[in-house]
């Protein structure tokens, strides 16, 4: 009788045991993880608006600002880049002044926006710059410049180089016009402007000058030896700025290039007829 109910004890405890309920293990992991949480990239909310551009893969600030027709320094400072060389793909940057009004395409015809403190200044030349291209001997005359198409932006530019064009305007290909020369042959500046680009930053241009005409044009000269000027400095029509090299290239040769409101379009619809 003892042993029996010793049984029906133990069995009492087993039936409490089972009826409670079993205790809840976190074993780490075993829980479903949680979605990453997605950032925006920098100015994702202004994509696709006019006068802002999307950064791709193998972009540099060099090229965006030559393709959109500013000075790189200028949308540093509007977009509040710490490090110019720090960009990321889907990152939006603004390409046109605070408050300028823009297009999402280049007009065709003459503009005639204001001028910003981006544009060219009319001050005089630094005493530390490089001799202007009249006081050089082994500087050529400059030819007469091709007459102005009219516009308050419109320039007369004249030829940068002594040597014949050896490969003409493609868009696709040659955004610009080689001209054949020699090691040294001087480079001149199409019309008077602002250096905005100095150095060999941009694959493909070798030693490059970027100069700033006004707020419609930029002109870019590529492959040189020397450059004998610096980014920022004001300079004037015919005043020798590089000399012609084979940098970044096949052959002696300058690279050439007009750009309308960053769009690249054929110099020679811009230079004098020889």
């Amino acid at each position: 009788m003892s042993m029996l109910a010793a049984l029906m004890v133990a069995a009492g405890c087993s039936s409490t045991r089972l009826d409670r309920p079993a205790p809840v293990e976190d074993r780490g992991g075993s829980a479903a993880p949680r979605p990453a949480e997605v950032v925006p990239m920098p100015g994702a909310e202004n994509a696709g608006k006019p006068g802002y551009y999307t950064v791709k893969a193998g972009d540099t600030l060099f090229r965006i600002a030559l393709d959109n027709g500013q000075n790189w320094r200028d949308i540093q400072a509007w977009n509040n880049l710490t490090n110019p060389n720090a960009l990321e793909v889907g990152q939006v940057l603004r390409v046109q002044p605070p408050g300028a009004t823009t297009t999402a395409t280049a007009p065709t015809g003459p503009t005639t926006s204001p001028v910003t403190s981006s544009g060219v200044a009319s001050r005089p030349l630094s005493e530390t710059a490089p001799p202007a291209a009249s006081t050089s001997p082994t500087t050529p005359p400059a030819p007469a410049p091709a007459p102005a198409a009219g516009g308050a932006d419109e320039i007369s530019f004249i030829w940068p180089a002594q040597g014949t064009v050896i490969t003409p305007f493609d868009e696709a290909n040659n955004k610009g016009v080689s001209i054949a020369g020699k090691i040294g042959d001087p480079v001149v500046a199409a019309a008077d402007g602002r250096v905005v680009y100095a150095g060999a930053g941009l694959r493909g241009y070798g030693n490059l000058i970027i100069l700033k005409h006004n707020n419609t044009y930029l002109t870019a000269y590529a492959h040189n030896q020397a450059l004998l000027v610096r980014e920022d400095q004001a300079v004037r029509q015919g005043q020798k700025i590089a000399e012609m090299g084979s940098s970044d290239t096949d052959r002696v040769k300058l690279h050439f290039e007009v750009r309308r409101l960053g769009k690249p379009v054929d110099p020679m619809g811009h230079l004098p007829k020889r």
